[in-house]
């Protein structure tokens, strides 16, 4: 069968017709890993394609015969034919999707599909003549080739703004550019036929990739901004004089409700060390996922009955209450020791605990008057430097 190159701007979305000719056996070379996933997402369920994200993964899958359609990048395609798990030699359908960027890296890879039919996708199929000639030659090309009568490029349509965004990305990204633009009447162009609003737009933004005319049609509505792909930008360039547009910082997004209570934590882990409450969380660590037990511990801190935090500095020293503990230094028991053991075993707060005198056998501990029936109930039985503590309230 025929060559055949598709000129087409570069998205998996325009890529239509080259579905039409592909077999069930079909691979699909691509620039990376993102246009991979776009590929194998766009796909017709039938031709159950797969994207290379995984070698190992990817390897299984093809010896299990799982795979119909097989999109990658030249790389990890290359590398599934070193480990035999990937048959070029017998291929009938390779499709090279906007080589454009990385047509050096495919002279290995398409030498082990000799007899494979190209499908090329292409927006600039003049730049490609000799990478065409090579692997492709004579092949027919379907659309029309931007060049003008005098065989040089054709001069950009219109002047718009860019913004690179990853796929995933791509819904959130157009909120960010009408915050940012302060829109109240957008016109956001999805794909298909350019209609003029009734009521002028303040904002035009496309999130498909237009073509030269409807880039021109966009353009008579309101100076469009284009939400790209990273490698869609050269191809943006010869259709538009472009100017980049920075998305809003993380700063400068509104502030939900919640935005205080992170602010919140963030200080506390920047600030000050947690080391006295992970080591009361550590055995919950062991058994639950972390993120499980921070969630638990914000939904007891919003709970009605949960105790408010008592502000570290709040407590006089002149209403200390003394606390009799039966470890002194005959046990090797520190100060430091014991201020651990407070604030992990009986949970206080280093602004609860006052002074500490640590004698042979025992010591005595200054608490906050509120948090001294706590600390004695929590702190009997417990072990410091390998001896059981016992606790009671000290009367001098």
């Amino acid at each position: 069968m025929r060559h055949v190159v598709l000129v087409t701007p570069p998205a998996v979305e325009r890529a239509g017709q080259a579905w039409e000719l592909m077999d069930p056996r079909a691979v699909i070379v691509c620039a990376d890993h993102e246009q991979a996933v776009l590929w194998a997402d766009a796909a017709p369920a039938e031709l159950r394609a797969h994207a290379v994200t995984g070698l190992a993964r990817t390897t299984a899958l093809l010896k299990e015969g799982r795979v119909g359609v097989l999109a990658g990048s030249p790389a990890d395609l290359g590398a599934l034919v070193t480990r035999s798990a990937l048959k070029l030699d017998t291929l009938q359908t390779l499709v090279i999707a906007w080589p454009e960027s990385f047509f050096a890296e495919l002279d290995t890879l398409l030498g082990e599909a000799p007899e494979a039919r190209r499908v090329i996708l292409s927006w600039d199929p003049h730049g490609l003549t000799d990478f065409i000639e090579r692997h492709a030659r004579r092949a027919e090309i379907v659309g029309d080739i931007p060049l003008d009568s005098a065989a040089k490029p054709l001069a950009s349509v219109a002047s718009a703004r860019y913004a690179v965004v990853p796929a995933g990305r791509r819904a959130v990204a157009v909120r960010d550019v009408l915050d940012a633009v302060r829109s109240v009447r957008p016109y956001v162009w999805k794909g298909g036929d350019v209609t003029a609003p009734a009521e002028p737009p303040d904002a035009v933004v496309a999130t498909t990739l237009p073509t030269r005319e409807e880039l021109r049609m966009l353009a008579a509505i309101a100076q469009p901004l284009v939400v790209a792909l990273a490698s869609q930008v050269p191809y943006l360039k010869s259709i538009a004089s472009l100017s980049p547009f920075a998305l809003p910082s993380r700063a400068d997004r509104a502030q939900d409700r919640h935005a205080a209570l992170r602010a919140q934590i963030l200080a506390r882990l920047t600030q000050s060390d947690v080391d006295a409450e992970l080591a009361v969380l550590a055995p919950l660590f062991e058994e639950h996922d972390p993120a499980l037990v921070a969630g638990a511990l914000l939904a007891i801190s919003r709970e009605p009955a949960a105790v408010s935090k008592q502000p570290e500095t709040d407590f006089p020293q002149a209403g200390w209450a003394k606390m009799f503990l039966t470890v002194g230094t005959k046990d090797r028991a520190s100060a430091k020791d014991l201020v651990g053991a407070l604030i992990k075993e009986a949970g206080l707060q280093k602004g609860q605990i006052g002074k500490i005198d640590v004698r042979e056998t025992f010591s005595l501990v200054e608490v906050a008057p509120a948090a001294l029936d706590q600390a004695v109930r929590r702190m009997t039985g417990v072990s410091v430097r390998g001896r059981r503590v016992t606790a009671r309230s000290d009367r001098g």
